[in-house]
């Protein structure tokens, strides 16, 4: 298992999107729950989490999104996934994040879906 965690982030039409690459778990969050905590201080309430490039996913790396995820709700804000593909598509639907959570299978879909 590598422990190699990658993140891009980027704005469109007023959502901050974050590409998340590699494995994101208990030796690899803590940069992005800062980066997280950030956001959410700055007053970003519309996340898009792509995770296409993310290979693996721990319980610290689903409570770092869901920790966000409740913070931007309860703001009336928005946490949306899109490309959500193999060890974490099985994480979220074992844990049955996948009826928490809006995922989309298409990236450009998911991004139109915060109009």
């Amino acid at each position: 298992m590598s422990n190699r965690f990658e993140y891009q982030k980027e704005e469109r039409d007023g959502v901050r999107i974050f590409i998340l690459n590699g494995s994101l778990d208990i030796s690899t969050v803590s940069p992005m729950k800062a980066e997280l905590d950030s956001l959410f201080a700055s007053g970003q309430h519309r996340v898009l989490f792509d995770l296409y490039e993310l290979e693996q996913i721990d319980s610290s790396g689903i409570g770092a999104i869901i920790a966000l995820f409740k913070r931007v709700k309860s703001n009336r804000g928005e946490v949306k996934i899109s490309r959500l593909i193999g060890q974490p598509k099985e994480i979220f639907s074992l844990l049955r994040l996948d009826r928490v959570f809006e995922i989309y299978d298409d990236f450009e879909k998911a991004l139109q879906s915060f109009r």
